[in-house]
C-alpha cells in the first residue's frame, strides 16, 4: 500500500526555494563579511574572528528556545510559517546593517556595532527563520518519500545559491562603485531578493492540521491546546538518543566544512596556486547537486534512509583516504577526482537529513505522546552554529600552532605539515566519526519496532 501524497511539485519547489533566501544571508556572510570588515572597514581579522566565535556561542543558546516557541505557536498560518515569514524581515534589515558599518565610528564602536548586529541576525532572526523552515518538513507532509524529495530540492537550491553568490558578488560590488557603498548596495539587493523568495516559499505550502499530523489510531483532540515548557522540551530532546546522534553528525559535518573552507591556504602554500580553489569548489559542490537529484529515487528503491546514508558515507570515507594519498603526491587531477567521488557519497545525507529528523521527531511522539517538531529541528541550527564556530576557531588555532607567517612567500615546514593535516587528514577523521554515528542512527528501525509491538498489543 502506497503512502498518501500531500504535496504537488509546486509545493515542493516552493518549499525548496526557501533555501535561496536562507543562503542569501548565510553564503553572503560566510564568504565575504571578513574581507569587507578587514579591507573596506579596516578592522583586525583576529578580533573579528574572536567576536564571531563569541557570537556563535550566544547563538547556540537560542536554538532550543525558538524551537520550543514554534512548538507552542497556534495560529491560522500554523506553527512554523509565521516565524519563517516575519523573522526574515529582521534578517533582511540586519544583513544590510552589517554591511553598513558607520565610518564615523571609532574602531571600538565599530567592533561593538558589528558584534551586536551580527549576533542579532544569527542568534535571533536567522535562527527563528531557519528552524521554522526546517520544521515545515514534518508539518506539511507525513509522506517519507516527499520529505526526502523536499530535502533534496532544498539543498539543490542551497548549494546553487551559494555557488552563484560566490561567483557574482565581487563583480557586483565593483559594478556598484566598490568600497563601502558597493557592499551596501549589494547587501540591499540580496536582502530584497531574500524577502521576496522567503515570502513565496511561506505561501507556497500549508501546514497540516493537528489531527492529520497525529499517528494513525492516536487521538489528537487536545493537541491544539498543548503547551510544553522549554525545560520539558529540553528533557524530551535529551531523552531521545537519535536526536543526540543527529546533533553529533551535524557538528562533525560543520567542523569539516569550516576546515575545508581554509582551502585557500592549502592551494596557495602547498599546491602553489590559489586559483585552484575554484576547481576544488566545483569538485565539491557539483557532485552534491547531482547526488541530491538522485537521492529521492535511491532512498525509495532502498526502502529507507539508513542503508543509503551509511553506505554513502562509508564510500566517501574511502575516497577521502585516497584524497590524502593524492594530496601528499601533489597530484591535482587525482585529488579533484577523489574529492568529487567523496562528496557525491555525502549527498544522500544532505538530501534526506530533514526527513531523518522528522522520523526522529515521530519517535518522540511514539514514545512520549508529545509533539516537539520545532524543538527537534533546532538540531539543524544548533549543529551548524556549534560546528561552524568550533571549526572556524580551530582553523585559526591550528594555523597559529603550525607557525603560519602572514603574507610570506614560503611557509615553514611546520606550517606545511599543519596545512596537510587540516585539509587532508582532519576531514578524513571526521568522516570516520560521522560514519560510526550513522551506524547507530537506527531511528527508522526503532519506529518500526514500536509500531509492531503496539500493533500486537492492540490485536491481543
Amino acid at each position: 500500500m502506497s503512502e498518501k501524497r500531500y504535496l504537488s511539485w509546486f509545493n515542493k519547489i516552493g518549499y525548496g526555494s526557501g533555501d535561496v533566501a536562507g543562503n542569501v544571508v548565510y553564503a553572503f556572510l560566510s564568504a565575504f563579511v571578513m574581507i569587507y570588515l578587514t579591507d573596506t572597514v579596516g578592522l583586525n581579522s583576529g578580533i573579528i574572528g574572536t567576536l564571531m566565535m563569541l557570537s556563535k556561542i550566544f547563538d547556540g543558546v537560542t536554538d532550543v528556545f525558538f524551537g520550543s516557541l514554534i512548538d507552542r505557536t497556534h495560529s491560522k498560518m500554523g506553527k512554523a510559517r509565521p516565524w519563517m515569514l516575519y523573522a526574515y524581515v529582521g534578517c533582511a534589515f540586519l544583513l544590510v546593517a552589517i554591511y553598513s558599518v558607520p565610518s564615523s565610528f571609532q574602531a571600538t564602536a565599530q567592533y561593538a556595532y558589528f558584534f551586536i548586529t551580527y549576533s542579532l541576525l544569527n542568534a535571533v532572526f536567522y535562527t527563528a527563520n531557519n528552524i521554522a523552515y526546517s520544521a515545515l518538513t514534518a508539518l506539511i507532509t507525513k509522506n517519507g518519500h516527499e520529505r526526502v524529495q523536499m530535502g533534496s530540492i532544498r539543498f539543490i537550491f542551497a548549494f546553487s545559491t551559494s555557488m552563484l553568490i560566490q561567483s557574482v558578488t565581487v563583480g557586483l560590488v565593483s559594478y556598484f562603485g566598490g568600497g563601502a557603498a558597493g557592499w551596501r548596495t549589494v547587501a540591499i539587493i540580496y536582502a530584497i531578493v531574500g524577502l521576496l523568495v522567503n515570502s513565496f516559499s511561506v505561501f507556497s505550502v500549508k501546514e497540516l492540521p493537528p489531527e492529520e499530523l497525529a499517528l494513525e489510531g492516536e487521538a489528537e483532540d487536545n493537541a491544539p491546546a498543548e503547551q510544553i515548557s522549554l525545560l520539558e522540551s529540553a528533557k524530551l530532546l535529551l531523552s531521545n538518543r537519535f536526536y543526540l546522534i543527529i546533533c553529533g553528525v551535524y557538528i562533525c559535518c560543520q567542523v569539516s566544512s569550516a576546515l575545508t573552507a581554509m582551502g585557500i591556504y592549502f592551494m596557495t602554500y602547498v599546491l602553489g596556486d590559489a586559483n585552484l580553489l575554484g576547481r576544488f569548489s566545483i569538485a565539491m559542490n557539483a557532485p552534491i547537486i547531482v547526488g541530491l537529484l538522485l537521492t529521492p529515487s535511491i532512498v525509495k528503491k532502498a526502502k529507507g534512509i539508513y542503508k543509503v546514508n551509511l553506505t554513502g558515507y562509508a564510500l566517501s570515507t574511502v575516497f577521502r583516504a585516497l584524497v590524502i594519498v593524492a594530496g601528499l603526491m601533489k597530484n591535482v587531477p587525482l585529488m579533484l577526482v577523489f574529492t568529487a567521488l567523496a562528496y557525491i557519497g555525502t549527498s544522500p545525507l544532505q538530501g534526506d537529513l530533514n526527513a531523518l529528523i522528522a522520523t526522529c521527531s515521530e519517535y518522540t511522539w511514539r514514545t512520549t505522546g508529545k509533539h516537539i517538531d520545532g524543538t527537534m529541528y533546532s538540531c539543524t541550527s544548533l549543529g551548524t552554529k556549534i560546528g561552524g564556530g568550533v571549526g572556524t576557531a580551530l582553523g585559526g588555532w591550528l594555523l597559529a600552532a603550525g607557525g603560519y607567517v602572514q603574507n610570506a612567500a614560503q611557509q615553514p615546514q611546520s606550517c606545511i605539515n599543519m596545512l596537510n593535516f587540516m585539509y587532508l587528514v582532519f576531514p578524513f577523521i571526521l568522516n570516520i566519526l560521522i560514519t560510526v554515528l550513522l551506524y547507530f542512527l537506527k531511528v527508522e528501525q526503532a519506529n518500526q519496532a514500536w509500531d509492531e509491538a503496539h500493533s500486537e498489543k492492540q490485536e491481543g
